[in-house]
């Protein structure tokens, strides 16, 4: 079977959509029929997905943090963790804790990021991000 041919039919047959839709049986799907209920996404379309989400994330810190590629690893993965989870925008409302990791005052920005509604909001992930910026070292949980 010639598989170009056949992505141009299926292509047309069911629609591409970006997003997640109901289909006439309303059934969450995506992209060309993909039915999310039944099938699923496998491993590996799961990591392709997260290794192109945390390309963006990086790309939004280095366009709106520019210093944050100054941190070590561990913290510049804690902010990174950060970013992914509220998005950049929200990110940028945390002031006093970016200044403190801009300014190295790790436990001033972590004191800052658990003296949150966010911290609140996530318990443990707070947590252990907070551990990562005050410290610099991974938790032991991952």
């Amino acid at each position: 079977m010639n598989k170009n041919r056949f992505i141009k039919q299926m292509r047309f047959h069911e629609g591409v959509k970006n997003k997640v839709y109901k289909d006439h049986l309303g059934i969450e799907t995506i992209g060309v029929g993909r039915n999310l209920v039944d099938r699923g996404l496998s491993d590996e379309e799961v990591d392709y997905l997260l290794g192109n989400d945390i390309t963006i994330v990086e790309n939004e810190l280095d366009n709106g943090l520019s210093w944050w590629r100054d941190l070590d690893e561990v913290r510049q993965r804690a902010l990174a963790d950060l970013a992914f989870n509220m998005g950049l925008p929200r990110l940028h409302g945390f002031v006093k804790m970016l200044d403190g990791l801009q300014r190295r005052d790790y436990h001033a920005a972590a004191d800052e990021l658990l003296d949150s509604k966010y911290a609140k909001q996530v318990g443990a992930r707070s947590e252990r991000v907070a551990a990562m910026i005050r410290t610099g070292e991974d938790s032991a949980e991952f």
